[in-house]
C-alpha cells in the first residue's frame, strides 16, 4: 500500500527520498563495451544469443521488413501514428532556431552558425515492452533538425522486431534499424562495427544497463541524458475525482518497479480515498506486479498545508512529469521551477504526453530536471562562432588584447595580435 506523509510530521529525507538503483552494472558494461569495440558484429551476435536467446545471421532490418510491416499494419493505428506524429512535428518546428550575424560599422562581423548533427542513433526499448511513441519522439526532432542518417537500435526476442516499432519507423523517416539492444548496441553506435555505422550521438532511454553504457562512452560521442526510473508527481486537491488521480500515477508505476509515483495534496481525505483508488485498480493491471511492486516501494502521497505548499514540494522533487490537477492551472505555472514536462488542468493526463499532445516525452529524470531539458531539436543540432575582422579594425584592439594576454602570462597569444603592425626592419 503506498505511504502517506503529513509534510513537516516526517523528517526532509524521508518526504525527498529518491529511488536508487541497487545494482551495480558498472563493470558489467566496461567489460561488453570493450569487447563490441574489439570484435564489433561477432560480439554483438553473441550477446544476441546470450542475452536474448535469438541467433541472427544479420543485424540489420532490410527495407523490405520495414515495407512489410508498414503494409500488413492496422489502417486505424498507422492513422493514429500519423497524426501524433503531425502534433509531434508541429510542435517541435516551433523549436528551429536560425544562426545570428552582427555586422558592425568597422566592417566587423561576428555570429553563429546552426549545423544539423551528422549522424544519430536511437535507442528504442524493445525488452519488457516496446515502444513506438518513442520513435516517433526522437526522430522527428532528429530529422527537423537536418540529420542527415538516423539509426535506431532495437532489442529483438525471436529475431524480428515489432512491427509497431517498425511501422512508427517509416511514419518518422528513419533511415536505418538494426535488431540489436542493450549496453552492446550503445558500443555498437558509440565505436561503429562492420554492419553498425559510428554516430555522432546516442538518444533514448533504456534500463540500467542501456543508462550506464550511455554514461561510459560520452565523450566518444555525446549523448541526450542519463535517463532513470519514470517518475510522476501530481498535485491535487480535493476537488479531482480520485479513481482519476489513481490511474494517473499507475500510468508511470506500471512501467517498471522502480518507477515512483507520487501525490501531493492539500487534504488528508483525498489522501486516503487515493490510497483506497490504487489498490482497487492495482490488481486489474495487466502488469499489475510491476505496479504493485512500484507503489509499495517507491509510492507517497504526501499531504500538505495548501497549494502553494505543494508545489514548492513538487520543485524540490523536481520531477519528470508533473501534473497540475486543479482549476485554473495557469494561475500557478509561474510557481512552478524545475519540473521536465508539466500538464495542466483535471482532464490532461500523462499518457497524452506520452503518444499524441506533441511535445517530446524523453525526459530528465531523477531530480536533473533541475538543470536539464526534454529532447528537443536542439539536441541534434550544433553551434559554431564565427569572427572576421578588418585590418582596421584589428589594429584598433590589438594593444589591448596584448595588454590582456600578457597579464595571464601568454606571450605568443599578445604576439598574434601585435605582430601584424610591426614594421619590418
Amino acid at each position: 500500500m503506498i505511504k502517506i506523509y503529513k509534510y513537516g510530521e516526517v523528517a526532509p529525507e524521508e518526504i525527498f527520498a529518491r529511488v536508487t538503483p541497487t545494482m551495480n552494472v558498472e563493470g558489467i558494461v566496461a567489460d561488453i563495451l570493450a569487447d563490441v569495440k574489439t570484435n564489433g558484429d561477432k560480439a554483438l551476435k553473441a550477446y544476441a544469443e546470450k542475452f536474448d536467446g535469438v541467433v541472427l545471421d544479420t543485424l540489420e532490418v532490410s527495407k523490405e521488413e520495414i515495407e512489410k510491416a508498414y503494409n500488413n499494419a492496422d489502417p486505424a493505428f498507422v492513422a493514429i501514428l500519423e497524426e501524433a506524429a503531425k502534433n509531434i512535428r508541429a510542435f517541435h518546428q516551433k523549436q528551429v532556431r536560425d544562426g545570428l550575424k552582427i555586422e558592425k560599422a568597422n566592417g566587423v562581423v561576428i555570429g553563429q552558425k546552426i549545423t544539423p548533427i551528422e549522424k544519430v542513433g536511437l535507442y528504442v526499448p524493445g525488452g519488457t515492452a516496446a515502444y513506438p511513441s518513442t520513435v516517433l519522439m526522437d526522430a522527428i526532432p532528429a530529422k527537423i533538425a537536418g540529420c542527415r542518417e538516423i539509426v535506431i537500435v532495437t532489442p529483438t526476442k525471436s529475431g524480428d522486431i515489432n512491427p509497431d516499432i517498425l511501422t512508427a519507423a517509416k511514419v518518422a523517416g528513419v533511415d536505418r534499424i538494426f535488431k540489436v539492444g542493450g549496453a552492446q548496441a550503445v558500443g555498437a553506435l558509440a565505436y561503429g562495427t562492420e554492419s553498425i555505422p559510428k554516430v555522432d550521438k546516442i538518444v533514448g532511454p533504456g534500463n540500467a544497463f542501456v543508462a550506464e553504457a550511455k554514461k561510459q562512452v560520452f565523450g566518444v560521442v555525446s549523448i541526450d541524458m542519463i535517463a532513470g526510473p519514470s517518475e510522476i508527481l501530481v498535485v491535487a486537491d480535493n476537488t479531482n475525482n480520485p479513481t482519476h488521480i489513481a490511474a494517473d500515477l499507475l500510468s508511470q508505476a506500471e512501467h517498471d518497479k522502480m518507477a515512483s509515483a507520487v501525490l501531493v495534496t492539500d487534504s488528508m481525505e483525498f489522501a486516503q480515498a487515493v490510497s483506497s483508488a490504487l489498490e482497487e485498480q492495482i490488481p486489474n493491471l495487466l502488469r499489475s506486479e510491476i505496479a504493485r511492486k512500484s507503489i509499495d516501494d517507491n509510492g507517497k502521497i504526501i499531504v500538505a498545508e495548501n497549494l502553494l505548499s505543494a508545489i514548492d514540494i513538487a520543485n524540490e522533487i523536481a520531477p519528470e512529469h508533473l501534473e497540475l490537477c486543479v482549476d485554473n492551472p495557469f494561475d500557478y505555472l509561474e510557481n512552478v521551477m524545475h519540473a521536465g514536462s508539466i500538464f495542466m488542468g483535471k482532464y490532461c493526463p500523462e499518457a497524452l504526453g506520452d503518444y499524441f499532445a506533441g511535445p517530446n516525452h524523453t525526459l530528465p529524470t531523477s531530480g536533473t530536471a533541475r538543470f536539464s531539458s526534454p529532447l528537443s531539436v536542439d539536441d541534434f543540432v550544433k553551434k559554431s562562432q564565427f569572427t572576421y575582422y578588418t585590418k582596421e579594425a584589428l589594429e584598433e584592439v590589438a594593444e589591448k588584447i596584448s595588454v590582456f594576454a600578457n597579464r595571464e602570462g601568454l606571450q605568443a597569444h599578445a604576439k598574434s595580435a601585435t605582430i601584424r603592425f610591426e614594421k619590418e626592419e
